[in-house]
């Protein structure tokens, strides 16, 4: 809504922010304008009554009107500032009411015109701008002809009157409009921070929300990797056992052992993911000690050759930097169990450079296609987890040519080196 549109409201009847009547404009501050409305009514009455002129009579009939003013006021002026059903009924009832008490009292005593310092600001309160200006004019014209053609005043005081009035109405209008130009911009300005309170708390809300599914990515992704990978073996162990149990004891006891340690493991990693925590495998050691325990867990539950060969001057990693590589190897060892087939080399190759660090899994399985349409959430989770560390992960693979999984993360500008340039091969 335009400024101009604005201030055709009432002031009394601007709405706040929130849609509701905006009562702070006035109501709340009604009190401090019902003492100036009765000090200027008690003003007037004064100066009418000590007036030189004219008779007494006639000056004691304006004070008795001008007294009545302020019973007319409580019992009907003030009602109609606090209404807010949006009628102007109850205030045209109480101007038409307050313009019969002052005019006649105006013609009569020039005096009693200082009661327009109390009904200018009413009017502004209960009318649209238009319609208070043109009460202002009726305020200042008619007492002005009436006065003149009541008592013929010389010229000089004829004129004087005329200035008075013209003064009185133009510092009014100018006022009332001001005021009112300041409530519509307040208005304005209310509603600017409701919309962005409303549009703080959506932030909050879509925040929220976006931090709860972020989350419950996160957990899934550690699940997968983690318990859900620990039930896939544990399941391929026990079909082992079951087969086992007739004509092989010893490797059946041995796939037991197996199982026993693989719940173990998984037993760990459900507490430390519950607490929160790294993952058992990284407590208290370093990613290639615990990519080293990964590569021998593979080979003890396959059967399949896996060897991790660590290239480059071995760094401590910010704990999300080996965790990103650790569930990728976990993940990758896990789709070579599931898919390369039975007993196929895995080559795991860590390797550490000046601005990077590289982690890649390569097995010499029956591939695929990797633009072929697949279903499951590994090799998702992997890049996602990568992306989300600032790095990338790269896929390679053929029919009939193997597969490879390379996660590549970007160290930090500075990091503490530790242990010696080494490469080792298991």
């Amino acid at each position: 809504m335009s400024a101009d549109v604005s201030l055709e409201e009432p002031a009394r009847r601007l709405t706040g922010a929130d849609g509701a009547r905006d009562s702070d404009v006035w109501v709340r501050s009604l009190r401090p304008w019902d003492g100036y409305f009765a000090v200027v009514w008690g003003v007037t009455l004064a100066v009418v009554l000590g007036a030189a002129e004219p008779a007494w009579p006639l000056r004691a009939v304006a004070g008795a009107v001008v007294a009545l003013n302020l019973p007319w006021y409580v019992l009907v002026g003030r009602p109609a500032v606090l209404d807010e059903s949006g009628g102007e009924g109850p205030a045209r009832r109480y101007l038409v009411g307050a313009m019969l008490l002052f005019l006649p009292a105006a013609m009569l005593v020039h005096e009693t015109q200082l009661v327009t310092f109390a009904l200018a600001p009413q009017c502004f309160m209960l009318l649209r701008l238009r319609s208070a200006l043109w009460v202002l004019g009726i305020m200042g014209a008619v007492p002005f002809l009436g006065s003149t053609l009541l008592w013929r005043p010389s010229a000089g005081e004829a004129v004087f009157r005329l200035l008075l009035a013209v003064a009185t109405f133009a510092f009014s209008a100018f006022l009332g409009q001001w005021t009112m130009r300041i409530i519509a911009q307040s208005r304005d300005r209310a509603a600017l921070i409701a919309e962005l309170e409303a549009g703080r708390e959506e932030i909050a809300r879509l925040s929220a929300a976006h931090g709860a599914l972020a989350e419950r990515e996160r957990m899934s992704r550690e699940i997968h990797d983690t318990l859900a990978q620990g039930f896939t073996s544990l399941l391929m162990l026990s079909q082992a056992v079951e087969s086992e149990l007739e004509h092989d004891l010893p490797q059946a006891r041995r796939h037991v052992a197996l199982m026993t340690r693989t719940a173990r493991e998984n037993l760990a990693e459900a507490r430390a993911l519950v607490a929160g925590g790294s993952p058992a495998d990284l407590a208290g050691t370093s990613l290639a000690d615990a990519v080293r325990r990964l590569t021998d867990r593979h080979s003890a539950q396959t059967g399949a050759p896996a060897r991790l060969e660590v290239a480059g001057e071995v760094t401590p990693l910010p704990t999300a930097y080996e965790v990103v590589a650790l569930r990728a190897c976990q993940e990758a060892l896990a789709n070579t169990r599931k898919h390369a087939g039975p007993s196929v080399p895995v080559t795991v190759v860590l390797t550490y450079a000046s601005d990077a660090m590289a982690l890649s899994v390569r097995d010499e399985g029956c591939g695929f296609d990797p633009r072929a349409p697949r279903e499951g959430y590994g090799l998702d989770g992997v890049r996602a987890r990568a992306e989300e560390a600032g790095g990338g992960a790269e896929v390679r693979s053929a029919p009939g040519a193997g597969a490879s999984v390379t996660v590549t993360l970007p160290l930090p500008a500075t990091v503490p080196s530790a242990g010696a340039s080494r490469r080792s091969t298991r």
